[in-house]
């Protein structure tokens, strides 16, 4: 494929109105795939009950469901960008729309789990797809900034979801599901009114190419998985996802943690799962200070090619002493117990200015979360830094099926974790060390993080050479 004349009345439509609309619409529904995976951790105890199963097999849906979505992700990906984006994220969202709605009805466990695994494939679409659409609107000087909102929007769907489960879903487990159905055909909608984003219109090499009424037409072909393999950076980018979503997936079972805490001082089940999702999405807020690290990878980038893989390695390494002091800390509990959800909610609140020791927690995991937080924005802008336009999807997808792969092992071994500790640390404690446990999987994240920023360089340089070359052949 090759870059055309003629293009640009086909694919440059769209007022600045409608190209910001476009934007925002992809950036906010990204967050939906991380709202309806959050769903479901806040509910273990709830879902189980009314199952009749363990709870370490609501642990086993949300693992599997990662997996899934992140295998799911990759078909997506590559048919995205070999063709027409659009439709596959309409088709995406409706499918997991379906899902969710299906899981709303289950009338038994094993139903429950296709339904989110038919959820589970629908998400899969929304993330890598619509990463390609992103990046094709972002210059290389901003990327850093612009993905933190992208990364941040996927962290507020997490803490969203948290918070959706915890509170529609404490007297009725079911409620999150169909609230969330609803959503997601309101996302269909609004996906019908976003102009089709140019491939390509973000590269400064391509511009003078597109202004004269070029058409970047190259799209991935089966060859060109080697070619990708063969740059060193992807490679550091798709393997530190095993180990650092082994940790961030162990994560999901901080509700969990300041549930059981909640119980241990006596509080009902009810008003412990409200206190533990409120506490779970409070000690992830950390996480908007994902801008802060995209603005200093922009900055360092520009000083240095290394700059964004040398800011996601320390900000990882420099949060695990943190993770560790953050599940100890005591937290002392005064809430209405059986009181109405904002009663709770506002009794929680109040204790982080109140309680010392929840204050503290909080800052401990504000600081944790802060510095993971690099890590998000600095992968996704070295992702599109490193590949041109017609890879990214797939990288990304590439890296996000590790990630998953990461992601469930850490939510699947973290609930073995527990049961093997039981023995020596009765809950809520085997929880607390299991989790910090998990954590020190972020070494090895941050080493290659630190890799990736020594070859970065030379495949960053590659990149440009390539779009130089293909919009000198245009001008031929």
């Amino acid at each position: 494929m090759t870059l055309t004349r003629g293009g640009l009345a086909r694919a440059g439509g769209g007022s600045r109105a409608h190209r910001l609309y476009s934007v925002v619409v992809f950036v906010l529904l990204a967050s939906l795939d991380n709202v309806a995976i959050g769903l479901v951790p806040p509910l273990y105890g709830s879902i189980a009950d009314a199952f009749t199963v363990p709870e370490r097999l609501l642990g086993l849906v949300t693992a599997v469901s990662f997996l899934v979505s992140a295998v799911a992700a990759v078909g997506w990906a590559y048919v995205g960008d070999r063709g027409h984006r659009k439709p596959l994220l309409m088709v995406g969202t409706l499918i997991w729309a379906a899902g969710t709605g299906g899981s709303a009805l289950a009338g038994n466990y094993l139903t429950f789990l296709a339904t989110q695994l038919i959820a589970a494939i629908g998400l899969g679409a929304v993330g890598s797809v619509g990463f390609s659409v992103v990046t094709d609107l972002i210059s290389p000087r901003r990327r850093g900034l612009v993905m933190s909102f992208w990364g941040l929007s996927q962290g507020v769907g997490t803490l969203a979801g948290t918070l959706v489960g915890g509170l529609l879903g404490s007297t009725d487990w079911r409620r999150p599901f169909l609230v969330m159905t609803v959503v997601g055909l309101l996302a269909t909608l609004a996906y019908l009114f976003t102009y089709d984003i140019r491939r390509g219109q973000s590269e400064p090499e391509l511009a003078g190419a597109l202004a004269g009424g070029a058409d970047y037409d190259y799209r991935i072909r089966r060859a060109d998985l080697r070619r990708i393999l063969d740059r060193r950076t992807n490679v550091w980018l798709i393997l530190q996802g095993l180990t650092a979503q082994a940790a961030f997936g162990s994560l999901v079972w901080l509700p969990v943690l300041f549930a059981r805490r909640a119980e241990e001082q006596g509080y009902s089940e009810p008003t412990a799962v409200v206190v533990g999702s409120v506490f779970a999405t409070l000690f992830q807020l950390g996480g908007v200070f994902s801008i802060v690290g995209g603005l200093i990878g922009d900055s360092v980038q520009r000083r240095t090619a290394r700059g964004r893989g040398l800011v996601a390695a320390i900000g990882i390494l420099a949060a695990v002493p943190f993770y560790l002091v953050l599940f100890f800390v005591p937290l002392r509990i005064d809430v209405p117990d059986g009181g109405s959800t904002g009663a709770v909610v506002g009794a929680v609140l109040s204790s982080v200015f109140t309680e010392p020791t929840v204050g503290l927690s909080l800052l401990t995991a504000l600081v944790a979360l802060a510095l993971t937080s690099a890590n998000s924005p600095n992968w996704f802008a070295l992702i599109a830094d490193v590949n041109p336009p017609e890879h990214r999807g797939t990288v990304y997808s590439l890296g996000n099926l590790v990630n998953g792969v990461g992601r469930a092992a850490g939510n699947g071994l973290v609930t073995v974790a527990f049961n093997g500790l039981r023995a020596a640390f009765p809950p809520p404690l085997n929880y607390a060390v299991g989790l910090a446990a998990f954590q020190l999987f972020f070494i090895p994240t941050g080493v290659m993080y630190w890799l990736a920023s020594r070859t970065s360089p030379r495949d960053i340089t590659a990149v440009h050479d390539l779009l130089h070359s293909r919009a000198e052949r245009l001008e031929e």
